[in-house]
């Protein structure tokens, strides 16, 4: 496993963290200080789990088990994936921040940057599969299953 697919794998797990920690908080606001929260926290939860946990675990072991990419390939860059994932962390991470402030306290800014967190994940996530777009192939399967082998 080299060390882009690492960086991915380590941070969706600290993004679940954060997000299972989320939700405990708002489990004990709702059950046990009877207070509630509010749709802010469960985006930020949300966020947090699924684009931070589980499409950051997605994008590092498609990175991983994917074959290389043909040496014709013109769209796969290594060092696009590796600002992609800065990308997804600072947009992720930041979102999550911004969205747990504004359950709190409630800013004009925050929602700019609740917005501009948001673009940049999406921007990450087509960059991402767009350069690995050509590694999404068959490796001698097809020439079993031409033989009529299934799978």
């Amino acid at each position: 496993m080299f060390t882009t697919v690492r960086y991915f794998v380590k941070t969706s797990i600290i993004f679940l963290v954060l997000g299972i920690l989320t939700g405990l908080y708002m489990a004990y606001t709702k059950y046990i200080g009877k207070v509630g929260y509010s749709l802010e926290l469960v985006s930020a939860h949300t966020h947090a789990v699924l684009v931070g946990s589980v499409m950051m675990m997605i994008m590092g072991v498609a990175l991983w088990f994917f074959p290389r990419a043909e040496k014709s390939d013109t769209k796969y860059n290594p060092d696009l994936i590796f600002v992609v994932y800065w990308v997804m962390t600072i947009a992720t991470g930041g979102r999550f921040i911004s969205q747990v402030i504004m359950s709190f306290y409630y800013s004009d800014i925050l929602n700019i940057l609740i917005f501009c967190f948001s673009a940049l994940q999406i921007i990450g996530m087509i960059l991402f599969f767009y350069s690995i777009w050509g590694r999404i192939r068959s490796v001698g399967s097809h020439i079993r299953e031409a033989k009529g082998e299934k799978f």
